[in-house]
């Protein structure tokens, strides 16, 4: 089964960027769709960017997030990005990385992106 691993947030000022990256231990092509979700304590995980493996179709599932957010996927090496731009508080959240086959949908172990004022 693929794995998927996630790097890049941290802690960051109002205005600044981020760089999520998700790193699949096989193929990307194992998965249909790849994308990127958040979740805040107390509230529940939602989706914020989706992406076809294949033909790299890339749909925003928030309206706060278009403009600012890009999701990418690299076939060569294995992973989806998601470029985070004028980032605001309420981008805060544990990001998870997510990977739909027809068999299953695979999550990574989430990473953490506090935004402050």
């Amino acid at each position: 089964q693929v794995q998927l691993v996630e790097s890049g947030g941290g802690s960051v000022q109002a205005g600044g960027s981020l760089r999520l990256s998700c790193k699949a231990s096989g193929s990307i092509l194992s998965f249909a769709v790849m994308g990127w979700y958040r979740q805040v304590p107390g509230k529940e995980r939602e989706r914020v960017a989706t992406i076809t493996t294949d033909g790299g179709m890339a749909r925003y599932w928030r309206d706060q997030v278009t403009g600012r957010f890009t999701i990418s996927r690299d076939i060569v090496n294995r992973k989806v990005d998601l470029q985070m731009t004028a980032l605001e508080q309420e981008d805060t959240a544990v990001y998870y990385c997510m990977g739909l086959s027809r068999q299953d949908q695979i999550w990574g172990q989430g990473t953490q992106v506090t935004v402050s004022s």
